[in-house]
């Protein structure tokens, strides 16, 4: 796994107003970790196609049709940025265009207030 790589995932179990159920993660955190099987979490943003989601701020990431494999019109929901244990992440979907993992980036940094 790579950062700026998406997967499907279950984010099942979950409460309230999380995602939930099979669906597309990012993953941000960094390679280091990715890329080590010691280290059994991975950091994500989940994805949606709720239209309703992408009227949420600039911590929601409009990501168009066919970026990076997604096969509809989505939404990159910084704002529920979480941490998976690497079992729950499956199939790779495809690679975020540098352009669009740099906004996802920029969503984080507004979500985390890292600036």
């Amino acid at each position: 796994m790579k950062r700026g790589e998406i997967y499907w995932a279950n984010l099942n179990p979950r409460s309230g107003s999380e995602q939930y159920g099979k669906r597309p993660v990012i993953i941000v955190s960094h390679d280091v970790f990715n890329e080590s099987f010691k280290w059994h979490s991975i950091i994500v943003v989940p994805v949606s196609t709720s239209n309703k989601q992408s009227r949420r701020g600039p911590t929601a990431i409009v990501l168009a049709r066919g970026t990076a494999g997604l096969k509809q019109l989505s939404v990159a929901l910084c704002h529920q940025v979480t941490t998976l244990d690497r079992s729950k992440i499956n199939e790779k979907i495809g690679l975020l265009p540098s352009s669009s993992l740099y906004e996802v980036d920029q969503g984080l940094k507004i979500a985390l207030s890292l600036e």
